[in-house]
């Protein structure tokens, strides 16, 4: 049984850098893949990053590559996600999410573990 729990959501300008912490308890996290997903208002969840518990695969959607990275300190058991170059359409509830097995899986399957989320917003 995993306990999934992010932090460091905020308020930025367009062009800012954020890190985001999911903090993961119950297990270590160097035995569960973990995914970023986002939900902006009015809109489908999408899924953002995944990082692989045992190889260190790292995934990205088209809309981040080059902006955000995933990593984990394993010591801390948390997984972080380093934004940058934020941009308006950025801004969303940012979730952690683990599929329950060491290896990402496509977005659109289902994720056995979710955290409650933190808001980002981007505004000048």
């Amino acid at each position: 049984q995993l306990k999934l729990e992010e932090s460091g959501g905020a308020l930025v300008q367009p062009g800012d850098s954020l890190r985001l912490s999911c903090a993961v308890s119950g297990n270590s996290l160097d035995y569960y893949a973990i995914a970023w997903f986002r939900q902006a208002p009015g809109k489908k969840r999408e899924g953002v990053s995944c990082r692989d518990a045992l190889n260190g695969r790292t995934i990205y959607a088209d809309s981040v590559k080059g902006r955000f990275t995933i990593s984990r300190d394993s010591n801390k058991n948390i997984m972080y996600l380093d934004m940058t170059s934020l941009k308006p359409e950025d801004a969303a509830v940012y979730f952690c999410a683990a599929p329950g097995s060491h290896y990402c899986v496509p977005f659109s399957y289902r994720f056995e573990y979710w955290g409650q989320g933190t808001p980002v917003n981007v505004s000048s």
